[in-house]
């Protein structure tokens, strides 16, 4: 159960607002005393307590206090109360501090809870999710054969990516086991303002390259980009384009801007063109980049391939042939 990170393919970006990073850190003890207050609170009183401390992104995403409310009750049903804490840790990255513990409740279930706070303590993300599993896949050791770019030019920041939960929640589906979400990061914030309008995201509106040369096995352009709070579960790709690679390898590129989508269906697209504009449509929570490899173009039928990109930045360190991970900025052409 999730708020903010939306259930399904190609979902949401996170449940962190401003990004979370995953490296090993001492604990951050006013964080850990916040962390712990509003689980408690979450678990046994009200959660309108929760809602007066969310910041107006997170109140607008979730809709209403009485949403929150019955979020609550099916978690409380759901799961029971807890019976025991198994771990518990801090992050930070950039402005925002981050709480996870992981527990197990009265139904059985190990249940990861997931807290983000902003420089004023304002909650900026919320999860409880039942503890996934990483999905099995034969191709752990796979290389990828296209020769793959980054899907854009200039710094962006990798939201999700990685071989693991941690690094990555897409690798609990086996179509994305490997998948990534790009966003642009500026001083350690994915937008500005009060990032209630898709404008005030730092990608909005950028650039999206053809990672490789190929054929366009699908496009589609005439879906809506979805206003912050709103999303399209029903098409989860929104906007998209499918890349036909060669040797049964298929690149999905998702939720590009309505009406920014060069390529058309059979076309033939040469590595680095641009072949959209980075949007906010199909079920998304805010603008970001998609992007995954897989044995077949259907989103949901195939599976998952490792993706290694070619002669890019990993935090200023140039890397011949990488695959990304969540919390790294990645930089092509500077």
């Amino acid at each position: 159960m999730i708020l903010r990170k939306l259930t399904g393919l190609l979902s949401g970006l996170a449940v962190v607002a401003a990004g979370s990073g995953v490296c090993a850190q001492e604990p951050d003890f006013e964080t850990l005393r916040l962390g712990r207050h509003f689980t408690t609170i979450f678990q046994t009183g009200s959660a309108g307590d929760v809602w007066s401390r969310m910041s107006e992104e997170m109140q607008a995403a979730l809709g209403s206090l009485d949403q929150l409310t019955g979020f609550q009750a099916s978690v409380r049903l759901t799961f029971g109360p807890q019976t025991e804490m198994l771990d518990e840790q801090t992050e930070r990255h950039g402005a925002v501090r981050t709480y996870r513990r992981h527990a197990t409740h009265a139904s059985g279930a190990e249940v990861v809870w997931q807290w983000s706070f902003g420089p004023d303590d304002r909650i900026e993300g919320f999860y409880v999710r039942r503890v996934p599993e990483e999905a099995a896949s034969e191709y752990l050791e796979y290389e990828t054969r296209a020769e793959l770019r980054l899907p854009f030019d200039g710094e962006w920041h990798v939201f999700w990516g990685g071989r693991t939960l941690e690094e990555n929640y897409h690798a609990e589906n086996p179509a994305q086991r490997f998948a990534y979400d790009f966003v642009v990061y500026k001083d350690g914030k994915s937008h500005g303002g009060s990032g209630a309008r898709l404008t005030d995201y730092h990608c909005w509106d950028r650039p999206i390259l053809a990672p490789a040369g190929g054929t366009v096995f699908a496009s589609v352009d005439d879906l809506p980009d979805q206003a912050i709070g709103e999303t399209d579960a029903r098409r989860p790709a929104g906007n998209h384009v499918v890349l036909d690679l060669g040797e049964g390898e298929f690149v999905f590129l998702a939720h590009l801007r309505r009406g920014s989508v060069t390529v058309e269906t059979g076309e033939r697209v040469r590595s680095g063109q641009e072949i959209g504009r980075c949007g906010n449509s199909g079920n998304t929570s805010e603008p970001h980049l998609h992007m995954h490899l897989q044995t077949t173009p259907n989103l949901t039928a195939g599976e998952g391939l490792p993706a290694q990109f070619r002669n890019y930045k990993a935090d200023g360190v140039l890397q011949e042939r990488g695959e990304p991970v969540r919390g790294e900025t990645v930089t092509v052409g500077n």
